[in-house]
């Protein structure tokens, strides 16, 4: 349909949410006609294949300014600007980093992300990366700014 999936996840419990969020593949912001098209078409696939038993509500969204990064390709893509990670496993002693994005290292263990942090640099092992995000600031904000004029998302 032209559009990147970023997150899929099943909220939770009471009545649970299907949260879809998806972008352009173009990399041009998301409108509310673009939601509305992947949520029908999604809406009409999973009543074809029903895999989730119980009652939920889909929610259709783009990413937004703080996004998540799901992907190393997403951490490629913001170099330079500030995440906040955490991680599954402990890694000197630590669970949650926050710094700017080095860059994205391969290795024979597989892909690390390097994070400057105030107190120094770390290697994140990505297959340990529970969730991530952009932080919301100044910095992202002006980022925003650029992209919008250029008529593109983040």
């Amino acid at each position: 349909m032209g559009y990147e999936l970023v997150r899929a996840r099943l909220q939770a419990p009471g009545r649970s949410t299907l949260q879809v969020m998806v972008e352009r593949n173009d990399r041009g912001t998301m409108t509310v006609d673009d939601c509305a098209a992947v949520s029908a078409a999604v809406s009409e696939r999973l009543d074809e294949v029903d895999p989730i038993a119980a009652e939920y509500t889909l929610e259709v969204s783009s990413p937004g300014l703080d996004r998540p990064l799901t992907t190393t390709q997403h951490f490629r893509r913001f170099t330079g600007l500030e995440a906040r990670v955490e991680l599954d496993v402990p890694l000197e002693g630590r669970r949650r980093f926050t710094g700017r994005i080095v860059e994205v290292v391969d290795d024979t263990a597989g892909p690390n992300v390097v994070l400057t942090a105030a107190d120094g640099e770390f290697r994140l092992p990505f297959r340990s990366i529970r969730k991530a995000k952009l932080v919301m600031n100044d910095e992202l904000i002006a980022a925003g700014h650029r992209w919008s004029e250029a008529g593109r998302s983040p």
